[in-house]
């Protein structure tokens, strides 16, 4: 690179000018907690370790790399073990950057910010924060999909904790082992259903990780608190068990009682150790337990399922979004869902929710949400119907394909969470155009191979009249006219951080259904009329951080309204406490605090 080129770059990044950040994107882009400080080293406050030497440089919360001035290398005893040269944050974003554009496909850059995040924190979460657009496909949905599958040829170094069933009895004295004292944020699966590729086992840790990675860059939550949990009770996937290189256990998923008593002794273990103000989001559990352990513990833990919540939340806001275009009532619509699963119940349960809010009997709401599953339309007198099911059965006669569904009862709004690529045929896809002069379309399934249709398909078949949003991101669309049209992605990093923010810096006892559809809210009033007329029902992923801030604060002035906070006395500005919270990339400062007596104060005394 360069000189010219490197001064280039040098200029794209945050810097303080004048004591305000200057930075090429939207104003507020990057909020305070990802600053960096008008030194342009990056500095933050000073802390003080009585680690040396390797522990300093091999200790990812502590390394600096060559960030480290010559005075803390003199004083922290790593002089010579680090090449003779000092740079900023800013230069070893550049360095870090240069490497990740040398790499050609998406693994490899993933393996790239992982072993970043295993060297130096800071500096991981320094380059996430500078574009968090680019990054989060790649730490997060669709590349983390990718990344789970190849988990044990990609392993480098053990991330967050591995529990198993042979560990019951003992998941306490497992606890232990992590080096963290004051977890306050623990994200935990068990593998079987990791996003639309099934059944994982040990490989599915990839979610936990990346997901408490966006806790931190979206949420602000410290990465410190954070503690990533894999419950390893075997796999079901053939092709695992004969794979001589997959690095968990070997043998059929153990389920029923002794499952039922690992996840009680997990929940009760981390509470004892952590407290009951310790968050537990459970994530990509099959439906088969995902309900009901959120109801088994919803009411005495602080937990929440974000396939379940998260996932309905963001779908709602979209969907509240769309309103504004659509320019009627939520209870105008009649929704369709592809999948009757956990996503597709939580998203229906929230709009029901909404509805209610907005004056809709219940009854009333649920003659809106229709559902087709793996054997046609959830009706009435269908057999073997889950309690869930039997909820949001209709009254009709059985049908047994979306198509005709679609053109039997001409929804306002078509939702796809099946994980079944390209379900949204090109003749569904213009029925829904005809039926409506705005059709609702979300493609919600992840990775982009499972979505139901892509954002081209969406647009060239509604004549860009489709109101399209996508669980995994699409590339601006330009149709044959010259419409373009900016793809929104309905991704659940728009709720979980600022839930997860909001709940732990107040204490939140437990996590209700208002908070959800309160997020919902406040993701939709984020979308501007400038976001719309582009197409999109969510704000741009740039502006994420500031979106979750917003969610945070929100729930604070919630839960304390409505006595659901643990910490008193209440806070009265609730946006500055939760800043004092807040992580920050900026590096620390190990500079010994150095200072003299008065001159006759240090005389030597002689005898």
């Amino acid at each position: 690179m360069s000189a010219l080129a490197f001064s280039k770059r040098l200029a794209l990044l945050p810097r303080a000018v004048s004591g305000q950040l200057f930075h090429p994107t939207p104003a507020n882009a990057i909020p305070c907690w990802a600053r960096a400080s008008s030194n342009g080293q990056g500095l933050g406050p000073q802390l003080h370790t009585k680690k040396r030497g390797y522990e300093i440089t091999r200790n990812p919360h502590l390394n600096k790399g060559m960030a480290f001035s010559l005075e803390e290398r003199l004083q922290l005893g790593i002089h010579g073990l680090l090449p003779p040269c000092f740079l900023t944050q800013d230069v070893q974003v550049l360095r870090v950057l240069k490497s990740y554009e040398t790499k050609t496909n998406d693994l490899d850059k993933y393996i790239i910010l992982m072993t970043l995040q295993d060297r130096n924190e800071k500096l991981f979460y320094r380059v996430l924060t500078s574009n968090i657009e680019r990054y989060m496909p790649i730490i997060y949905t669709p590349t983390v999909g990718l990344a789970c599958q190849q988990y044990g040829l990609a392993f480098r170094r053990p991330r967050g904790l591995f529990i198993t069933i042979h560990d019951k009895g003992h998941i306490a004295t497992m606890l232990n082992s992590w080096p963290e004292e004051d977890i306050k944020a623990i994200v935990v699966t068990d593998g079987e259903r990791i996003l639309g590729l099934g059944d994982l086992g040990s490989y599915g840790m990839g979610i936990p990780v990346g997901k408490l990675a966006l806790y931190t860059a979206c949420g602000g939550v410290k990465p410190q608190h954070c503690l990533p949990v894999l419950l390893d009770v075997g796999t079901d996937n053939e092709t695992l068990l004969n794979d001589p290189l997959y690095i968990g256990l070997k043998h059929k998923r153990i389920r029923g009682q002794a499952y039922d008593e690992l996840v009680d002794e997990f929940m009760q273990a981390v509470t004892d150790r952590y407290g009951m103000n310790c968050l537990i989001q459970f994530e990509d559990f099959a439906n088969s337990n995902a309900f009901r352990l959120l109801n088994k513990y919803r009411n005495k833990y602080l937990t929440f399922n974000d396939d379940i919540q998260g996932t309905a939340s963001v779908a709602v806001a979209g969907i509240l979004a769309a309103l504004r275009m659509t320019k009627n009532r939520l209870s105008d619509h009649t929704f369709v869902f592809q999948g009757a699963g956990e996503a597709a119940m939580g998203i229906a349960h929230l709009i029901v929710m909404a509805m209610e809010k907005d004056g809709t009997p219940r009854q009333e709401a649920i003659k809106k949400i229709w559902m087709v599953d793996s054997k046609g339309l959830i009706v009435k007198g269908r057999s073997n119907l889950t309690h869930e099911k039997q909820m949001i059965a209709q009254d009709h006669p059985p049908i047994k394909s979306l198509e005709e569904v679609v053109q039997k009862v001409k929804p306002t709004a078509l939702i796809g969470v099946a994980a079944i690529g390209g379900a949204f045929t090109e003749q569904i896809l213009k029925d829904m155009a005809s039926f409506n002069k705005h059709p609702i379309i979300f493609a919600l399934s992840n990775p982009t191979s499972k979505s139901e249709c892509t954002a081209e398909q969406c647009y060239r078949l509604t004549d860009g009249r489709g109101i399209f949003a996508s669980g995994s991101p699409f590339d601006p669309v330009t149709l044959a006219d010259g419409r373009t049209f900016v793809p929104g992605q309905g991704n659940n990093a728009y709720v979980f951080p600022g839930v997860a923010l909001g709940a732990i810096a107040c204490g939140v006892r437990h996590i209700n259904d208002d908070i959800f559809l309160l997020s919902a809210e406040v993701i939709a009033e984020t979308v501007t009329e400038k976001h719309l007329a582009e197409g999109r029902m969510y704000p741009p992923l740039s502006t994420i951080r500031d979106v979750s801030f917003k969610i945070a604060t929100r729930i604070v002035e919630y839960a304390y309204k409505n006595n659901l906070a643990a910490w008193y006395p209440e806070p009265n500005d609730k946006e500055a406490f939760l800043h004092a919270q807040m992580y920050s990339p900026d590096y620390d400062s190990f500079a010994f605090d150095s200072y003299e007596w008065p001159k006759d104060a240090m005389e030597m005394q002689k005898v």
